[in-house]
């Protein structure tokens, strides 16, 4: 069995819920941003480099980049740029074949772009995870560089990546790190009494009147400028660069997977920056139409969002223009359409903050550590039926089949396959987090492990396909056993079809009965959480 259905998981293991609790009272983050603040300016500028990270991977709207950039062309020295590559890293994180490709064909585009302006992207390996500081420290060393910028990775061991990196360079180099993530910075947003926010609605509220307020917060800075052309023989060595390619498992399965999702998902800041164009053109539409799958009327940014392939701040500027200009984006200030997909994008704003003032999120914990004293089933059936839709439930086999061939999948499905798995199974969360992070091409850490963050609501997969799918286009599309059964009978075919007609679809009866599982999985959420002292 392949690594990405295995039920028996390593990459599960996590401290304990005490020890999350010491490491967010003790900061990295806090950490990282009192070294920063704490090292000498140095002048005299030899070479500056700007290194990207997963991402950030783009020359447009690139905060560091921009900063890195005034730099050389002020002192009047060469830029240089870096991409540090770690298949271990990949393997860590779990990082899809999809997402790997797609972030391999985009820093080849910007490769392309950058050696026009006269700098060198220079791909530099690390076999493995310890060695990040070592390989990117040496580098900086080699090639005389007296300035590196970056921009800020919020989770935990890139933070402490970061503090190494300045610990072991920080007396000859200064290292400069910029918020680039979100619009409005994490750890910002600040409720009564002067903690992070949490709850959504509250920092949705505060988000809107901020941007509102500030419009200059959307923002955006130019391309890098052009290195002299004498550069490019200076730096000769450090151009063309082979760019890094896949590990073993991060393959395709065939070529003709290959082919399909890079069809679906072209790389690059153009590619994205078109998807955006198009999504502009119907974004009235969003609101009504959203959370129907079959629809297909959501943006599809979020691969580009999550390899930072486009920013935020370039995507809601488009908006604020089709918006008359104006950065209000509540409910008074604009259309239904633009409000509710803003709405998404704060979101993702909150999950960043959350991840960087609550870093236990980053470690295989969830965020209420009361769900960590759950005991889950065992249920490798299940699991197998789950990741390969064949559940018996349409709507989650639909989701499911989607995700498997898209390397994506609808939001609205993305909240049923998970609570199905973890409430209806009983199955850890995590295995589902994982398997999401091994599959899709816009994972992203901060939100899928919020959007996995185990709760009492248990999606029943009828009434929200009945909901949301109701003409069940989107299950005939991804379940082609039911695309003949007619009306009601496609969102529940077991119960509402007579024995003989279900039998002849060749499509499995449902593993649970939904009603009774539901309330086997609150039982068992209140009886182990009771007591349960994280």
């Amino acid at each position: 069995m392949s690594k990405r259905t295995s039920y028996e998981r390593s990459e599960l293991g996590h401290p304990s819920t005490k020890r999350a609790k010491q490491i967010d009272e003790d900061s990295p983050f806090d950490k990282l941003a009192k070294l920063l603040e704490e090292q000498e300016e140095k002048k005299d500028v030899t070479k500056v480099v700007h290194w990207f990270r997963s991402k950030d991977l783009r020359i447009h709207d690139n905060t560091s980049l921009h900063h890195a950039s005034q730099l050389a062309q002020s002192s009047k020295k060469p830029l240089i740029c870096t991409y540090l590559h770690c298949p271990e890293e990949e393997s860590w994180h779990g990082t899809s074949p999809a997402r790997m490709n797609f972030m391999i064909e985009g820093l080849k585009l910007m490769q392309k772009e950058l050696k026009e302006l006269n700098i060198p992207l220079v791909f530099l390996e690390s076999e493995h995870r310890k060695h990040h500081v070592p390989t990117i420290a040496k580098f900086l060393k080699d090639n005389s560089v007296s300035h590196v910028f970056a921009n800020f990775e919020y989770e935990i061991d890139e933070l402490r990546r970061d503090i190494g990196l300045i610990k072991q360079v920080g007396k000859d180099i200064q290292v400069s790190i910029f918020h680039d993530q979100t619009v409005v910075e994490p750890g910002s947003m600040l409720t009564g009494s002067g903690k992070p926010m949490k709850v959504f609605t509250p920092y949705h509220r505060q988000w809107l009147e901020i941007v509102k307020s500030e419009p200059n917060l959307l923002d955006t800075q130019p391309p890098s400028a052009k290195n002299n052309s004498s550069t490019t023989k200076d730096l000769k060595a450090l151009f063309d660069s082979e760019p890094p390619k896949a590990a073993a498992d991060k393959q395709f399965t065939s070529e003709e997977e290959k082919k399909r999702i890079r069809k679906l998902w072209p790389a690059g800041h153009a590619a994205g920056m078109k998807r955006m164009d198009s999504f502009i053109k119907q974004i009235d539409n969003y609101a009504d139409t959203r959370s129907n799958p079959a629809a297909n009327s959501t943006s599809r940014m979020s691969a580009y969002f999550s390899a930072g392939m486009v920013s935020v701040r370039e995507a809601l500027s488009k908006v604020r223009k089709y918006n008359d200009g104006s950065s209000d984006f509540t409910e008074a200030g604009s259309s239904k359409g633009v409000y509710g997909w803003v709405r998404e994008i704060v979101f993702r704003e909150l999950y960043r903050q959350t991840l960087m003032t609550t870093p236990h999120t980053a470690m295989n914990l969830p965020q209420n550590l009361k769900f960590d004293f759950v005991n889950w089933e065992e249920d490798k059936e299940g699991w197998e039926k789950w990741y390969k839709g064949k559940t018996g439930e349409p709507f989650i086999d639909a989701g499911m089949r989607q995700l498997n061939t898209e390397a994506y999948m609808h939001n609205r499905l993305r909240m049923n396959v998970s609570s199905y798995l973890y409430c209806n199974l009983l199955i850890d969360y995590r295995r589902g987090e994982r398997y999401f992070a091994e599959t899709l091409i816009d994972w992203d850490l901060s939100n899928n492990t919020q959007g996995w963050e185990p709760s009492y609501t248990v999606f029943n997969p009828v009434s929200q396909a009945e909901r949301n799918d109701p003409d069940g286009d989107y299950i005939r599309k991804w379940v082609p056993e039911l695309k003949g059964v007619k009306g009601k009978a496609i969102f529940a075919p077991y119960e509402r079809l007579s024995k003989e007609e279900f039998e002849k679809l060749g499509y499995p009866k449902p593993h649970v009965n939904w009603k009774e599982t539901k309330q086997r999985a609150i039982e068992r959420f209140k009886s182990d959480m009771r007591d349960a002292s994280p």
